[in-house]
């Protein structure tokens, strides 16, 4: 039972994070909605984050640590914002989620020898071919949208950055410190596109309710999962929560009305199913 409540919430969370990078589509000015509720959501874990600090046994690689993730996903949500000014949801969420699945594992065997079962080598040729299907590799002008694939890759550098970094810093720091690590990086480097833009007041006029929904569900999408990792396996939930591509493709075809749903939606699915497949099959045993 107890398995089955941990997939719920699984996909709970996959949920949750597609829907918060929806508000973000649907914002006035993604950088300043993004800052607005991170703003918000720094306030409310800022306890644990000083907490953590008081009681951080930390040495100079440590700190180099906490400054690299810092790095990362303060770049990660700049970028973020830069993407879905340019991108639709159901178009640049799948490709900006598929990249960093498959940096992640091609990382992870340079960087700490791991090996990849013939499944997993599968699964990541089908994220691979999601992934160009989805750019518009098929298109005769898909050159045209290159920015769109060099802004996923960026992202999916980012993710990937934080992703191996943060494996290390959960070991002298808390989940909820790390989540408001997250919080300050997005607060503090996306301030010289808020002040240039100047439009926190219209974004807050506008948009004030999810921009409070925002702030809780950002960081509650992983407490979500954190929940669920208590009450099932984790090669078993981890892939699952990938399936937040799927829900973000769909909630771009239905709530935003974009176009070549179905086929976006086919080809979430081969990805999020490559996802799975490296997630779950992927490593020896």
């Amino acid at each position: 039972m107890e398995v089955y409540i941990g997939v719920a919430l699984v996909l709970c969370s996959a949920f949750t994070h597609s829907v918060w990078n929806l508000f973000t589509k649907k914002s006035l000015h993604k950088a300043t909605f993004l800052w607005s509720l991170h703003l918000i959501a720094s306030i409310i874990f800022m306890p644990f984050f000083v907490k953590d600090l008081i009681h951080l046994n930390a040495g100079l690689k440590e700190w180099g640590f906490l400054l690299l993730s810092f790095m990362f996903q303060g770049v990660y949500f700049l970028m973020l914002s830069k993407a879905y000014q340019v991108g639709e949801l159901s178009r640049i969420y799948p490709m900006m989620r598929g990249m960093a699945a498959l940096l992640v594992p091609l990382f992870s065997l340079a960087l700490y020898g791991e090996q990849l079962t013939g499944l997993g080598w599968l699964g990541l040729a089908c994220i691979v071919g999601g992934l160009f299907a989805i750019g518009g590799l098929m298109n005769p002008s898909w050159r045209e949208q290159s920015q769109l694939m060099k802004i996923a890759l960026v992202v999916g550098l980012c993710t990937t950055g934080y992703t191996l970094t943060d494996k290390f810093v959960v070991t002298f720091m808390t989940p909820l410190g790390l989540l408001q690590l997250g919080n300050l990086a997005a607060f503090f480097i996306l301030i010289p596109d808020v002040i240039k833009a100047k439009q926190v007041k219209a974004e807050w006029r506008l948009n004030w309710r999810t921009i409070l929904i925002g702030a809780v569900l950002t960081p509650g999408s992983y407490l979500i999962f954190l929940f669920a990792m208590q009450l099932a396996p984790l090669a078993q939930i981890a892939p699952m929560r990938e399936f937040s591509i799927v829900f973000g493709t769909v909630l771009g075809m239905i709530v935003l009305k974009e176009k070549q749903g179905i086929s976006r939606i086919a080809m979430a699915l081969l990805i999020t199913c490559g996802m799975m497949l490296v997630g779950i099959f992927g490593t020896p045993v």
